[in-house]
């Protein structure tokens, strides 16, 4: 939980690069439970127990990391994964980027919401209940996109900081109360 709102990151997606060509067919060969099926996807799968996470691998030496809950495991998960690549010989340089590409949070507004009078008062808002039961609404700044439900929880996705995801939660939530919501 960060802060107010209830705010609980559910995902982080990070890049990383690491400078250097994986040969996947050894990665295959020498670690343990991968995925890897290269008529369907061109990476590498490999899922962590510590921390949680999934991690695909690509022969350009570019990672993509998912699921971890916090922008720290996320760089946690890519180290292990850099520590598992050297065990098996791949030569990994230290100066390595992680990028943190998306984090998705969930939060609670401590209050119903009638969507139906949001997506009347607000730009940037899409709401078709027919197809879906919340409503989408973008922010410029922070650049993130949220769903909100009648019951008061929100979504939010497209932040690249925890902090960012804090600033647009308040600032959505001091808007609809201006608007009386």
């Amino acid at each position: 939980m960060v802060g107010g709102f209830g705010i609980r990151i559910e995902n982080v997606v990070a890049s990383a690069t690491l400078f250097v060509e994986i040969p996947l067919e050894e990665v295959v060969r020498k670690v343990e439970g991968v995925e890897y099926e290269p008529e369907q996807f061109p990476g590498v799968v490999l899922r962590l127990k510590q921390p949680r996470s999934a991690c695909l691998i690509f022969s350009s030496g570019k990672l993509v990391c998912t699921g971890a809950k916090s922008p720290k495991e996320t760089k946690e998960a890519v180290a292990n994964v850099v520590k598992i690549l050297r065990k098996i010989g791949i030569k990994v340089p230290d100066n390595y980027k992680v990028e943190i590409q998306n984090i998705v949070a969930s939060a609670k507004l401590n209050r119903e919401l009638n969507l139906d009078s949001i997506a009347f008062s607000l730009e940037n808002a899409e709401y078709e209940p027919e197809q879906f039961p919340g409503l989408v609404y973008r922010l410029d700044e922070p650049r993130v996109a949220f769903l909100l439900f009648s019951s008061g929880k929100i979504v939010c996705t497209g932040a690249k900081t925890v902090a960012d995801i804090r600033r647009a939660i308040e600032k959505l939530d001091k808007k609809l109360k201006s608007m009386g919501i």
